[in-house]
């Protein structure tokens, strides 16, 4: 059966799948691809509720991960999401603010650390030719050598100057689902977006049928739809993007505009030098045989005077 959700990609609804601890686990297990046995969600003041020059929703996760042989360990996810191309400045400038923030700092008997730290960008666009719907950047350590260096990636002192980071390419969610992470994340593919009404996407639930996870999110977001709060949130956010969407188009239409007049400035400085030119062998040619500049002037209608300015 067909259902139509609120679609994930507006930030309201994004926040309203977020804030469910459940889907938080299950959308961050399937991202690391390990465990998520606890999910904190941390209060900052970067979570995007009024805009200003573009929309950047944030939000920080302290993810609880058990690892296959039981030992447990606390993450500090910092999750990016934007409909927007913008500057990695951006996110790098956030980032570094929570390098410095004290509750990211561990301190234990032997030393003080800050939380290992995961970056995750949900992009509403793509990253240059990349084809690949998810990326992950995975930093390793390596000698002088370029030999790779064994039990780096435990080290705290290394973990806490470097991040991972994984990258979701938004308009690639689409096609075959072939592994956890496109499974959950394919509620995020806006091929399935409502022609009348991108505020809903079209979900055949069948695909999810005895998936607990992936039938709690579709609840989700089902409620979502019908939350008059998240409706009016979204209301807001396309009120928002038609204005950016109206900018962009007046500036498109003024640099196309200016290009054209600097065309048409190139084309005529062109002219100019191109008659100067001949101007210049007219005058050499005359002046080779015999003219003076008096004539020369008289000639080819031009004041009296030096004619440096043609040569």
């Amino acid at each position: 059966m067909i259902l139509y959700v609120a679609n994930p990609i507006y930030d309201s609804v994004f926040k309203y799948l977020m804030e469910d601890e459940r889907i938080a686990r299950t959308l961050l297990s399937a991202l690391l691809k390990k465990k998520v046995v606890k999910v904190e969600q941390r209060p900052h003041e970067y979570v995007n509720v009024s805009r200003n020059n573009i929309s950047m929703f944030r939000i920080d996760f302290g993810a609880t991960i058990r690892e296959e042989d039981g030992h447990e360990h606390v993450v500090l996810i910092e999750l990016q999401k934007t409909w927007l191309e913008t500057e990695t400045l951006r996110f790098r400038q956030y980032l570094g603010t929570q390098y410095s923030r004290k509750e990211n700092i561990v301190e234990d008997s032997e030393d003080k650390h800050a939380l290992p730290m995961v970056a995750v960008y949900l992009l509403g666009h793509r990253v240059g030719d990349i084809s690949a719907p998810v990326i992950y950047v995975n930093h390793h350590t390596y000698d002088y050598d370029g030999n790779l260096i064994k039990g780096g990636e435990n080290c705290t002192f290394v973990e806490s100057l470097t991040h991972n980071s994984i990258i979701v390419q938004i308009p690639l969610l689409h096609g075959h689902v072939n592994n956890r992470l496109e499974q959950v994340l394919s509620v995020f593919n806006q091929s399935n977006a409502s022609k009348g009404n991108p505020q809903t996407i079209a979900i055949n639930d069948d695909a999810y049928m005895g998936d607990p996870d992936m039938e709690y999110i579709l609840k989700r977001l089902l409620s979502a739809a019908s939350n008059p709060e998240v409706r009016q949130e979204m209301n807001v956010e396309d009120e928002f993007f038609k204005a950016i969407e109206d900018r962009d188009t007046a500036i498109m239409v003024r640099d196309r505009k200016i290009d054209e007049q600097d065309r048409k400035i190139d084309e005529q400085d062109r002219k100019i030098d191109e008659q100067k030119r001949m101007l210049q062998n007219a005058i050499e040619s005359l002046r080779k045989q015999g003219m003076d500049d008096a004539t020369i002037a008289s000639v080819l209608g031009l004041p009296e005077g030096d004619f440096n300015t043609f040569e």
